[in-house]
Order: structure tokens, then C-alpha cells, then sequence
């Protein structure tokens, strides 16, 4: 097997990878396993009396797939709101 045989053979590896990392069951899967671990952090946070709580989630479907978490101060996050309002918020803007 010569070398451009062997390049065209991991190309096609690498495409069956990038197109299984882009299923919709992957994504769900990835969505739900960082928002619990956004929710046991703040958890811990909270009950720590910290004023930051993980407020952002990025995810980036490369090879390899990537979490990043972006955190703000609590006041920064209610912008005036209880806490639990603005969360109420965030959530309905993002459906509407």
C-alpha cells in the first residue's frame, strides 16, 4: 500500500469520525453531560458562599470535541433580578 493509499485511508477514517462526533444523539448527549456538570458546580459553588457561578457553556464538535465553561459573578448574571428569575429569563428568551 503506497502513501497516498494510506492518506486517503485515514481521510475516510477522519470523515466517519467528524460525521459520528456531529450526530444529533452525540450533541444531546454532550449538551446534557455539561449542563449537569454547569449545575453540580454551582452547587458547590453556592453552597461555598462564592459570589461566581458558571454562567456560559461553549461547545466545539472538533476532533477532539471541546467544553468550555464561562463564569460571572452572580451580579453580573441577575443583572436586578433574583436568581432564580433570571435564569426564568434566559431560558424563556432562548425558546421564544
Amino acid at each position: 500500500m503506497g502513501i497516498l493509499d494510506k492518506a486517503k485511508q485515514l481521510g475516510e477514517k477522519v470523515n466517519e469520525s467528524v460525521t459520528a462526533f456531529s450526530s444529533d444523539e452525540v450533541i444531546a448527549n454532550t449538551v446534557i453531560k455539561a449542563v449537569e456538570k454547569q449545575e453540580k458546580v454551582n452547587a458547590i459553588l453556592k453552597a461555598k458562599g462564592s459570589n461566581y457561578r458558571v454562567a456560559d457553556i461553549d461547545l466545539g464538535m472538533g476532533i477532539p470535541p471541546t467544553v468550555s465553561f464561562g463564569v460571572r459573578r452572580i451580579d453580573e448574571i441577575t443583572d436586578g433580578f433574583g436568581e432564580g428569575e433570571a435564569e426564568g429569563q434566559a431560558l424563556n428568551a432562548s425558546f421564544d
